[in-house]
């Protein structure tokens, strides 16, 4: 069967975030002042040819841990779901 997962991988809530910091200071200069704390992290979508849900989140987890996350300056969360 076929799953698809949709993973969200943000920086730590307390480590410096630059990407977010500097949009968040350009939000003043565009007329949006009432917007701040800025986030920038990274979405990954991915297919994964599983038997069953838990076995494609397994793999699913198994690859943020070991490629697409560090986990030291960063945290992941997911979905998967029946394509």
């Amino acid at each position: 069967m076929k799953f698809k997962a949709e993973i969200d991988i943000m920086p730590h809530a307390n480590l410096l975030d630059p990407q977010g910091k500097a949009v968040s200071s350009s939000m003043g200069n565009l007329g949006l002042s009432e917007i701040s704390n800025v986030r920038i992290g990274k979405h990954i979508t991915l297919e994964v040819e599983a038997a069953s849900e838990d076995v494609a989140k397994t793999k699913v987890d198994e690859a943020c841990k070991k490629l697409l996350c560090n986990q030291i300056v960063e945290g992941y969360s997911f979905e998967v779901s029946a394509c």
